[in-house]
């Protein structure tokens, strides 16, 4: 039986995403600045929302998506997913342009790798960023990520192809970018990951 997932950290709580949040994902995935990142519909509207979110109300074995709601006040700031297929993954991070800056995606790319690598025991992780965005490119570099190649794809806000650095986590990469930083291996010893049985 798949089993419902809470991730917290130290500021935001990783649930499933539920129809009450389409505002704050548009508010979110209809910034272009966040957009022209990500390969997702724009303009972003509450109908690519509701179709999203239906199709992730509940995580699966292969399949999981996560909002990122804030503690302090119930606000979903931006998401996570993971997909994993027979010999590779994909997934990534968002965060609303209003919330950047304040380490928010830090502690979304360390929670999303150790329930990665602790609870679903896979032994790396593949993501990307495009070749513009230096805050990710830090941000994965930050936590162990290791660039592995280019690839090129359509990004809906930019209205043309762009070209996407391939990354890689391995399991012991992570752990080395924990044991070399303290503040990393702060943010990582705040995170719980609770398991309930689905209703």
């Amino acid at each position: 039986m798949v089993k419902k997932m809470f991730i917290e950290t130290e500021r935001l709580i990783l649930r499933e995403w539920t129809l009450n949040d389409v505002a704050d994902q548009v508010e979110g995935l209809g910034n272009f600045e966040t957009a022209k990142n990500l390969v997702v519909p724009f303009p972003y509207t509450a109908k690519n929302s509701v179709e999203y979110i239906a199709q992730h109300l509940k995580n699966t074995a292969d399949n999981y998506a996560f909002a990122a709601q804030l503690k302090e006040d119930g606000k979903v700031i931006g998401g996570t997913n993971l997909h994993i297929f027979v010999d590779k993954n994909s997934g990534g991070i968002w965060i609303n342009e209003n919330y950047t800056g304040k380490g928010f995606g830090t502690e979304l790319w360390i929670a999303r790798a150790k329930f990665a690598f602790e609870t679903l025991n896979l032994s790396e992780l593949h993501n990307g960023f495009l070749e513009f965005n230096n805050r990710s490119k830090h941000m994965q570099e930050k936590v162990g990520y290791k660039i592995v190649g280019k690839s090129s794809m359509f990004c809906p806000a930019l209205n043309r192809d762009v070209v996407e650095i391939l990354t890689k986590l391995t399991k012991s990469d992570f752990y080395e970018a924990l044991k070399s930083s303290a503040k990393l291996k702060a943010i990582y010893d705040k995170i719980n990951i609770i398991e309930n049985a689905d209703d």
